[in-house]
């Protein structure tokens, strides 16, 4: 798996995280969520920690470094700009009340939107596919068609070309 890849599913991660418990302290629970990760890589590399003797997390390596790099501005991009980006799924979302799409499905959706309204040097093509490729891993095959459905239709109102990195 490709390392922005690696980067957008712990973004989604978080993102579902705190969309169902937002935290106080966002650079703390961030913090907390990198730690997480690495300690349940290291368990799965090492086996796990026997009770009462937690492994010691050596320093992050330069490839775990590189995914955060990249995860990080994604997450308080999405964060910083949820309201907005929500209701241009919204807009989108016909006979769909907001709340009751998956919310893995949400948060899928505000990170490709984020990607492509914000993040010029991603083609917006590459945020759809890649996001139709982490709802069919995370969620449904079905959510893979509804996340593309209205991921397309957005990307029709973006002013930049879908498949050039400006």
């Amino acid at each position: 798996m490709g390392k922005r890849r690696e980067a957008r599913e712990r973004a989604v991660q978080f993102l579902f995280q705190h969309d169902l418990n937002p935290p106080e302290d966002l650079d703390r629970a961030l913090e907390e969520f990198w730690q997480t990760q690495r300690a349940a890589a290291i368990a799965e590399e090492k086996g796990p920690a026997t009770w009462g003797q937690p492994h010691e997390l050596p320093p992050p390596t330069a490839e775990e470094a590189e995914t955060r790099l990249f995860a990080d501005p994604l997450i308080r991009g999405v964060i910083e700009h949820r309201d907005a980006i929500d209701e241009r799924i919204k807009s989108h979302a016909k006979n769909w009340e907001f709340h009751r799409i998956a919310a893995v499905d949400r948060n899928i959706m505000r990170l490709a939107i984020f990607e492509m309204l914000h993040r010029e040097d991603i083609p917006p093509v590459v945020s759809i596919n890649e996001a139709v490729d982490i709802a069919k891993k995370f969620s449904t095959q079905d959510s893979g068609k509804f996340v593309n459905g209205i991921l397309d239709k957005i990307k029709g109102e973006i002013l930049r070309p879908a498949r050039i990195v400006k």
